[in-house]
Protein backbone atom coordinates (compact mmCIF):
# COMPACT_ATOMS: atom_id res chain seq x y z
CA UNK A 1 0.00 0.00 0.00
CA UNK A 2 2.89 2.40 0.88
CA UNK A 3 4.60 1.66 -2.25
CA UNK A 4 1.16 2.29 -4.12
CA UNK A 5 0.87 4.87 -2.55
CA UNK A 6 4.34 6.87 -3.07
CA UNK A 7 4.25 5.88 -6.98
CA UNK A 8 0.89 6.23 -8.52
CA UNK A 9 1.79 10.00 -9.25
CA UNK A 10 5.24 9.05 -10.98
CA UNK A 11 4.97 10.75 -14.74
CA UNK A 12 5.75 8.41 -17.67
CA UNK A 13 5.34 9.72 -21.21
CA UNK A 14 3.61 12.99 -19.88
CA UNK A 15 0.83 11.51 -17.81
CA UNK A 16 0.65 9.93 -13.80
CA UNK A 17 0.97 5.93 -14.53
CA UNK A 18 -2.19 5.23 -11.73
CA UNK A 19 -2.61 2.41 -8.95
CA UNK A 20 -4.39 0.09 -12.13
CA UNK A 21 -1.24 -0.33 -14.13
CA UNK A 22 1.53 -0.02 -11.07
CA UNK A 23 -0.64 -3.50 -9.68
CA UNK A 24 -0.79 -5.08 -13.26
CA UNK A 25 3.01 -5.20 -13.12
CA UNK A 26 2.92 -6.03 -9.90
CA UNK A 27 1.26 -9.41 -10.69
CA UNK A 28 3.52 -10.48 -13.16
CA UNK A 29 5.81 -10.14 -10.50
CA UNK A 30 4.39 -12.45 -8.69
CA UNK A 31 2.98 -9.90 -6.01
CA UNK A 32 -0.61 -9.71 -6.31
CA UNK A 33 -2.50 -6.71 -5.08
CA UNK A 34 -5.98 -6.07 -6.83
CA UNK A 35 -6.30 -2.08 -7.41
CA UNK A 36 -9.61 -2.40 -5.14
CA UNK A 37 -7.87 -3.28 -1.78
CA UNK A 38 -5.77 -0.21 -2.24
CA UNK A 39 -8.58 1.94 -2.39
CA UNK A 40 -10.19 0.33 0.59
CA UNK A 41 -7.00 0.62 2.40
CA UNK A 42 -7.01 4.65 1.93
CA UNK A 43 -10.75 5.05 2.85
CA UNK A 44 -10.97 2.45 6.05
CA UNK A 45 -10.62 3.92 9.24
CA UNK A 46 -7.19 3.86 10.87
CA UNK A 47 -6.97 0.75 13.73
CA UNK A 48 -6.74 1.43 17.26
CA UNK A 49 -3.53 0.36 17.61
CA UNK A 50 -2.67 3.60 14.99
CA UNK A 51 -4.71 5.58 16.62
CA UNK A 52 -2.56 4.77 20.51
CA UNK A 53 0.42 5.11 18.51
CA UNK A 54 0.28 8.42 17.23
CA UNK A 55 -0.74 9.02 20.53
CA UNK A 56 2.07 7.69 22.64
CA UNK A 57 4.18 9.66 19.69
CA UNK A 58 3.28 12.47 20.97
CA UNK A 59 3.83 11.54 24.64
CA UNK A 60 7.22 10.27 23.93
CA UNK A 61 8.07 13.23 21.94
CA UNK A 62 7.36 15.72 24.55
CA UNK A 63 8.83 14.03 27.26
CA UNK A 64 12.22 13.14 25.08
CA UNK A 65 12.28 16.71 24.78
CA UNK A 66 11.80 17.91 28.26
CA UNK A 67 14.28 15.95 29.55
CA UNK A 68 17.30 17.33 27.24
CA UNK A 69 16.76 14.58 24.63
CA UNK A 70 18.95 12.10 26.81
CA UNK A 71 16.85 9.71 28.18
CA UNK A 72 16.46 6.42 25.93
CA UNK A 73 13.60 3.63 25.74
CA UNK A 74 14.07 2.53 29.40
CA UNK A 75 13.81 6.19 30.94
CA UNK A 76 10.89 7.22 28.38
CA UNK A 77 9.19 4.23 29.86
CA UNK A 78 9.51 5.04 33.18
CA UNK A 79 8.49 8.76 32.72
CA UNK A 80 5.61 8.26 30.84
CA UNK A 81 3.97 5.65 33.44
CA UNK A 82 4.75 8.10 36.11
CA UNK A 83 2.94 10.78 34.71
CA UNK A 84 0.22 8.22 34.16
CA UNK A 85 0.75 6.98 30.89
CA UNK A 86 0.13 3.27 30.97
CA UNK A 87 2.18 1.36 28.07
CA UNK A 88 4.48 -1.44 27.65
CA UNK A 89 8.44 -0.99 27.38
CA UNK A 90 8.43 -3.30 23.57
CA UNK A 91 5.86 -0.34 22.94
CA UNK A 92 8.32 2.66 23.72
CA UNK A 93 11.44 0.75 21.92
CA UNK A 94 9.48 0.35 18.59
CA UNK A 95 8.08 3.85 18.60
CA UNK A 96 10.95 5.35 19.29
CA UNK A 97 13.06 3.74 16.49
CA UNK A 98 10.30 4.09 14.57
CA UNK A 99 10.55 7.73 14.97
CA UNK A 100 14.65 7.91 15.22
CA UNK A 101 14.60 9.08 19.16
CA UNK A 102 17.56 7.57 21.11
CA UNK A 103 19.37 8.81 24.10
CA UNK A 104 22.91 10.24 23.95
CA UNK A 105 25.66 7.66 24.55
CA UNK A 106 28.60 8.43 26.75
CA UNK A 107 32.24 8.87 25.92
CA UNK A 108 35.30 8.15 27.82
CA UNK A 109 36.77 11.47 29.92
CA UNK A 110 40.23 12.64 30.14
CA UNK A 111 41.56 12.55 33.60
CA UNK A 112 42.05 16.66 35.50
CA UNK A 113 42.83 16.39 38.75
CA UNK A 114 46.75 16.64 39.33
CA UNK A 115 48.68 13.71 41.08
CA UNK A 116 50.80 14.40 44.24
CA UNK A 117 53.66 13.13 42.41
CA UNK A 118 55.59 10.06 44.48
CA UNK A 119 53.37 8.34 47.03
CA UNK A 120 52.67 11.06 50.31
CA UNK A 121 51.46 9.89 53.23
CA UNK A 122 47.41 10.27 53.01
CA UNK A 123 44.05 9.11 54.26
CA UNK A 124 43.27 5.19 54.23
CA UNK A 125 41.05 4.10 51.24
CA UNK A 126 37.65 4.44 53.30
CA UNK A 127 35.41 3.03 50.06
CA UNK A 128 37.74 0.11 48.31
CA UNK A 129 35.25 1.03 45.37
CA UNK A 130 31.99 -0.59 47.42
CA UNK A 131 30.09 3.07 46.58
CA UNK A 132 27.19 2.42 48.79
CA UNK A 133 25.37 4.03 51.84
CA UNK A 134 22.17 4.07 53.66
CA UNK A 135 21.53 7.36 54.52
CA UNK A 136 21.90 11.18 53.08
CA UNK A 137 25.66 12.35 54.27
CA UNK A 138 27.32 9.34 55.24
CA UNK A 139 29.43 8.78 52.43
CA UNK A 140 29.90 11.87 49.41
CA UNK A 141 32.41 11.23 46.37
CA UNK A 142 34.31 14.68 44.72
CA UNK A 143 35.94 14.78 41.44
CA UNK A 144 36.72 17.74 38.69
CA UNK A 145 36.30 17.75 34.72
CA UNK A 146 36.45 20.12 32.16
CA UNK A 147 34.73 21.64 28.95
CA UNK A 148 36.71 23.39 26.45
CA UNK A 149 35.26 27.26 25.55
CA UNK A 150 36.67 29.71 22.82
CA UNK A 151 37.91 31.51 25.92
CA UNK A 152 40.14 28.47 26.95
CA UNK A 153 39.42 25.70 29.26
CA UNK A 154 36.79 26.00 31.94
CA UNK A 155 36.88 23.31 35.30
CA UNK A 156 33.58 22.00 36.79
CA UNK A 157 34.06 20.39 39.95
CA UNK A 158 30.98 18.23 42.21
CA UNK A 159 30.29 16.93 45.08
CA UNK A 160 27.99 13.71 44.90
CA UNK A 161 26.04 11.82 48.10
CA UNK A 162 26.40 8.29 46.86
CA UNK A 163 22.80 7.49 48.70
CA UNK A 164 20.99 9.27 46.77
CA UNK A 165 22.64 10.20 43.96
CA UNK A 166 22.05 13.98 44.60
CA UNK A 167 25.08 16.67 43.22
CA UNK A 168 24.95 18.54 46.89
CA UNK A 169 28.04 20.91 45.41
CA UNK A 170 29.27 22.44 42.25
CA UNK A 171 31.60 25.25 41.50
CA UNK A 172 32.98 26.54 37.97
CA UNK A 173 36.03 27.98 37.10
CA UNK A 174 38.97 28.93 34.96
CA UNK A 175 41.44 27.52 37.37
CA UNK A 176 41.94 24.27 38.48
CA UNK A 177 43.35 25.46 42.02
CA UNK A 178 41.96 24.69 45.47
CA UNK A 179 38.90 27.25 45.69
CA UNK A 180 37.65 25.36 42.68
CA UNK A 181 37.13 22.35 44.87
CA UNK A 182 36.69 24.11 48.23
CA UNK A 183 33.67 25.95 46.72
CA UNK A 184 31.86 23.23 45.69
CA UNK A 185 32.62 21.43 49.31
CA UNK A 186 31.46 24.50 50.96
CA UNK A 187 28.02 24.77 48.94
CA UNK A 188 27.56 20.95 49.56
CA UNK A 189 28.01 21.33 53.68
CA UNK A 190 25.64 24.66 53.35
CA UNK A 191 23.07 23.30 52.00
CA UNK A 192 22.85 20.11 54.51
CA UNK A 193 23.46 22.37 57.14
CA UNK A 194 20.79 24.65 56.74
CA UNK A 195 18.26 21.54 56.11
CA UNK A 196 19.08 20.69 59.96
CA UNK A 197 21.03 17.61 58.55
CA UNK A 198 24.23 15.96 60.63
CA UNK A 199 27.16 15.64 58.87
CA UNK A 200 29.27 14.70 61.40
CA UNK A 201 31.12 10.87 60.39
CA UNK A 202 30.41 11.87 56.93
CA UNK A 203 33.12 10.21 54.19
CA UNK A 204 34.79 12.62 51.32
CA UNK A 205 35.80 10.19 48.97
CA UNK A 206 38.21 11.78 46.25
CA UNK A 207 41.32 10.86 44.11
CA UNK A 208 44.69 11.69 45.23
CA UNK A 209 44.29 15.58 42.82
CA UNK A 210 46.47 18.53 44.94
CA UNK A 211 43.34 20.43 45.19
CA UNK A 212 41.69 17.34 47.35
CA UNK A 213 44.94 16.98 49.30
CA UNK A 214 45.35 20.92 50.03
CA UNK A 215 46.01 22.02 53.54
CA UNK A 216 42.64 24.25 53.13
CA UNK A 217 40.27 21.47 52.23
CA UNK A 218 41.39 18.56 54.57
CA UNK A 219 40.83 22.26 57.11
CA UNK A 220 37.55 22.43 55.83
CA UNK A 221 36.45 18.64 56.20
CA UNK A 222 38.24 18.20 59.75
CA UNK A 223 35.88 21.79 60.29
CA UNK A 224 33.21 19.81 59.38
CA UNK A 225 34.04 16.74 61.33
CA UNK A 226 34.19 14.58 57.90
CA UNK A 227 36.44 11.98 57.40
CA UNK A 228 38.69 12.72 54.36
CA UNK A 229 39.03 9.26 52.15
CA UNK A 230 41.33 8.86 49.23
CA UNK A 231 41.41 6.32 46.61
CA UNK A 232 45.30 4.97 45.02
CA UNK A 233 46.94 6.59 43.19
CA UNK A 234 46.51 6.70 39.20
CA UNK A 235 43.51 4.26 39.63
CA UNK A 236 39.88 5.49 38.06
CA UNK A 237 38.06 2.80 39.60
CA UNK A 238 38.84 3.87 42.66
CA UNK A 239 36.57 7.01 42.27
CA UNK A 240 34.06 5.40 39.95
CA UNK A 241 30.96 6.81 41.08
CA UNK A 242 32.29 10.36 40.53
CA UNK A 243 34.01 9.92 37.14
CA UNK A 244 30.73 8.71 35.89
CA UNK A 245 28.74 11.70 36.76
CA UNK A 246 31.50 13.36 34.87
CA UNK A 247 30.71 11.27 31.89
CA UNK A 248 27.23 11.62 32.14
CA UNK A 249 27.49 15.58 32.39
CA UNK A 250 29.96 15.34 29.36
CA UNK A 251 27.29 13.98 27.62
CA UNK A 252 24.31 15.01 28.90
CA UNK A 253 25.15 19.07 29.07
CA UNK A 254 28.14 19.82 27.29
CA UNK A 255 27.97 17.96 23.98
CA UNK A 256 24.24 18.31 24.13
CA UNK A 257 23.16 20.09 21.71
CA UNK A 258 19.78 20.67 23.14
CA UNK A 259 22.07 22.43 25.89
CA UNK A 260 24.66 23.62 24.01
CA UNK A 261 24.73 27.41 22.81
CA UNK A 262 24.70 27.89 18.78
CA UNK A 263 28.27 28.24 18.55
CA UNK A 264 29.43 26.54 20.89
CA UNK A 265 30.09 27.07 24.05
CA UNK A 266 32.24 30.63 24.37
CA UNK A 267 33.21 31.60 28.14
CA UNK A 268 33.03 30.44 31.38
CA UNK A 269 29.61 32.47 31.75
CA UNK A 270 28.29 30.16 29.55
CA UNK A 271 29.03 27.09 31.37
CA UNK A 272 27.82 28.54 34.97
CA UNK A 273 24.78 29.03 33.65
CA UNK A 274 24.23 25.43 31.57
CA UNK A 275 25.62 23.89 35.08
CA UNK A 276 23.04 25.30 37.00
CA UNK A 277 20.16 24.42 34.55
CA UNK A 278 22.30 20.87 34.36
CA UNK A 279 21.75 20.45 37.95
CA UNK A 280 18.30 21.26 38.95
CA UNK A 281 17.45 18.71 36.08
CA UNK A 282 19.53 16.24 37.40
CA UNK A 283 18.77 16.91 41.05
CA UNK A 284 14.75 17.32 40.42
CA UNK A 285 13.68 15.43 37.63
CA UNK A 286 16.00 12.77 35.95
CA UNK A 287 15.35 9.40 36.52
CA UNK A 288 18.48 7.44 38.32
CA UNK A 289 17.64 3.96 37.50
CA UNK A 290 20.44 3.10 40.32
CA UNK A 291 17.75 4.58 42.62
CA UNK A 292 14.39 2.85 41.15
CA UNK A 293 14.42 5.72 38.20
CA UNK A 294 13.24 8.52 40.42
CA UNK A 295 14.68 11.84 41.11
CA UNK A 296 17.63 12.46 43.46
CA UNK A 297 15.38 15.26 45.74
CA UNK A 298 12.18 12.76 45.38
CA UNK A 299 14.28 9.61 46.52
CA UNK A 300 15.55 11.68 49.37
CA UNK A 301 12.06 13.01 50.44
CA UNK A 302 10.69 9.70 50.64
CA UNK A 303 13.83 8.37 53.00
CA UNK A 304 13.33 11.19 55.15
CA UNK A 305 9.18 10.78 55.63
CA UNK A 306 9.87 7.31 56.55
CA UNK A 307 12.17 8.29 59.84
CA UNK A 308 10.25 8.70 62.95
CA UNK A 309 10.19 12.69 64.24
CA UNK A 310 12.09 11.97 66.96
CA UNK A 311 15.37 11.08 64.60
CA UNK A 312 15.21 13.75 61.97
CA UNK A 313 17.84 16.30 62.78
CA UNK A 314 16.91 19.46 64.78
CA UNK A 315 17.38 22.76 64.12
CA UNK A 316 18.26 24.79 67.21
CA UNK A 317 15.85 26.55 68.69
CA UNK A 318 16.60 30.09 69.12
CA UNK A 319 17.26 32.07 72.93
CA UNK A 320 14.27 33.00 74.44
CA UNK A 321 11.48 31.40 72.06
CA UNK A 322 8.62 30.82 73.39
CA UNK A 323 6.25 28.11 73.27
CA UNK A 324 3.58 27.80 69.95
Amino acid sequence: MAYLEAHRHDVVDGRAVGVEPICAVLKKAGVQIAPNSYYAARTRPPSARTVRDAELVGDIKIAHRSNLGVYGARKIHAELNREGVKVARCTVERLMRAEGLRGIPREKTRKTTLGDGAETERPEDLVKRKFAATGPNQLWVADLTYVRTHAGWTYVAFVLDVFSRMIVGWQVSTSMRTDLALDALDMGLWARQRAGQDVTGLIHHSDRGVQYRAIRYTERLAEAEAVASVGSRGDSYDNAMAEALNSLFKAECIRNPVMRPKGGWKSVGDIEIAVAEYVDWFNHRRLHGEIGLVPPAEFETNHWSQITPQNYPQLPVPTGAGST
